[in-house]
């Protein structure tokens, strides 16, 4: 039984859904301080947040139980995602559920900037007829300068085209042919910021985008231009865009987010005229509410069953597609690292990993995090997952290589692996049958097709008549029975290398007698 912690209000239908898994025990506990949470969090396998419970380092170093913790909504800022990933723990996100909402609001922002509309309210509802004092400006033939062009930034896009608005992005990791397709111009920040009317933020937050936009970045913005901030308050310097208000360099700012939430008296942007304030409302709808509750619960339940790892913003590597697609070969790369941990002599240093076929050709970077977490599986005193694999990996000075080889004769995605330690090396290569169906199909320069699953005998021997009756007949005798038995050789009359599946474990004694037997040269179990 899996138990959940829910330390932020969710919403009534992720609270149910919660319930309709038969494996999951919730506890809701709204409001906890510090202390608290860190004194009952050893208890539970994840924990469901917003944004207002804070997830440190200590809380985490306590919480030698937890999996998995999912935030429901995009910013991670109140999770340290760093002390996290040490402790093998999943973070989660939900950043598709309330895209549409923040969308909007941006969209209403710009427009409340733009023609007066919460001055004009203000000044009317006092008793005023001020029409002449609140001349707006239109959207349509103006440029709306887009910085970060994630989820968000494509759909305030498509809108503002709507508008009839020339669209300029910033997005350094955003290609030009994704331009070119979508339709938008990709220009650099100096000059998004030189020809907008109107400008958006939508960037994460992340160190090297904190106060992204400055005194200087306002300085080259154009005359009379409308910031929209949405998207996190630390994107940008406060008091430079308060300076920029002030000054009349630009003309209006609406802001939905601050450095600091609720923002105190300290903040220069409350109370100047031409700011439009919202307290953090972008996903603040009935549906985006709801949908990123019940996202967060499926997602955290299916990283704790180990089913599905999509938006997990702390994995090394990138899940494009559906989870259950890479997973085979995640499950296959995880079974190589433990063969390759089982049969060296001591532990192992180094790993090359090589992999052949398109679809493992996306995969390198997956591949390399389930053989580190294969490798390391066993003698770590840790739990060892895909998140920590290689951080454990690092500090024990296991270094790898991941490389993409031209396409394999013989299979049409093969996995290749050297493990190194000490002077010595072992090869292994290994293929899915039928998409899903791992097989070994290679240790060292011996050819075969073996199940790694189960216990597994390892032997290499001398290939001359009788061994095989010789090492079944023996392991006969110990009541140890073969599953199925794999062997490879180069040629015929050298050695030969055997894959044998076992039903059971094999005593020391076994193991002694039949090193004993003259045609076995070496032989080790490897329970996989």
């Amino acid at each position: 039984m899996y138990r959940i912690l829910v330390s932020d209000k969710l919403g009534a239908a992720a609270l149910k859904r919660l319930q309709e898994f038969s494996d999951v025990a919730a506890d809701v506990r709204i409001g906890l301080g510090r202390d608290q949470l860190q004194e009952i969090i050893p208890d539970y396998d994840a924990l469901i947040v917003r944004s207002g419970t804070q997830v440190t380092a200590d809380i985490l170093a306590a919480a030698k139980r937890l999996r998995v913790v999912g935030r429901a909504g995009v910013g991670t800022d109140n999770i340290d995602v760093k002390a996290a990933t040490m402790n093998g723990v999943v973070v989660m996100n939900t950043p598709g559920a309330n895209s549409m909402a923040t969308a909007e609001m941006t969209l209403a922002l710009m427009l409340a900037a733009g023609r007066n509309i919460p001055q004009a309210h203000a000044s009317l509802k006092a008793g005023e007829w001020q029409r002449g004092d609140f001349v707006g400006t239109q959207l349509y033939g103006k440029t709306l300068g887009i910085i970060g062009f994630g989820r968000v930034g494509k759909l305030v896009s498509e809108r503002a085209k709507a508008f009839g608005m020339e669209i300029l992005v910033y997005d350094p990791v955003i290609m030009e042919e994704t331009a070119r397709d979508l339709g938008i111009l990709l220009v650099e920040l100096d000059d998004l910021l030189a020809e907008s009317d109107f400008v958006t933020l939508h960037a994460a937050l992340v160190p090297a985008t904190t106060n992204l936009l400055n005194g200087e970045s306002f300085a080259r913005m154009k005359d009379g231009a409308i910031l929209i901030n949405a998207a996190r308050g630390k994107l940008l310097d406060e008091f430079a865009l308060a300076e920029a208000l002030k000054s009349g360099k630009l003309a209006a700012a609406a802001v939905d987010v601050y450095s600091a939430e609720p923002p105190g008296d300290e903040n220069p942007l409350i109370g100047l005229p031409n700011v439009v304030h919202t307290p953090h409302l972008g996903a603040s709808t009935r549906e985006a509410q709801r949908d990123v509750g019940i996202q967060i619960v499926t997602q955290v339940v299916s990283a704790l069953r180990g089913s599905d790892f999509t938006y997990a913003v702390n994995l090394p590597f990138d899940i494009e597609g559906n989870y259950a697609d890479i997973k085979p070969y995640l499950e296959l790369a995880e079974t190589l690292g433990r063969l390759h941990a089982g049969l060296a002599d001591k532990p192992v240093k180094r790993i090359e990993i090589e992999v052949y076929g398109d679809v493992v050709g996306n995969l390198v970077r997956a591949i390399g995090a389930g053989m580190l977490k294969g490798v390391l599986a066993q003698s770590s005193d840790v739990s060892v997952n895909y998140i920590n694999a290689p951080i454990l990996a690092h500090e024990r000075g296991i270094t790898t290589t991941q490389t993409i080889g031209i396409n394999n004769q013989d299979y049409p995605n093969l996995v290749a692996s050297r493990a190194i330690w000490d002077g010595e090396e072992r090869l292994l290569a290994g293929v899915l049958f039928g998409g899903s169906e791992p097989r070994i199909v290679q240790i060292d320069e011996y050819r075969l097709e073996a199940k790694p699953e189960g216990l597994v005998l390892v032997m290499r021997n001398l290939d001359v008549p009788g061994v095989i009756g010789q090492v079944g007949t023996l392991l006969a005798s110990h009541g140890v029975n073969i599953g199925e038995w794999r062997l490879g050789r180069v040629c015929p009359g050298g050695e030969a290398m055997s894959f044998i599946n076992l039903d059971t474990m094999p005593g020391e004694a076994t193991l002694r007698e039949l090193a004993n037997i003259e045609a076995v040269t070496h032989a080790r179990v490897v329970s996989l």
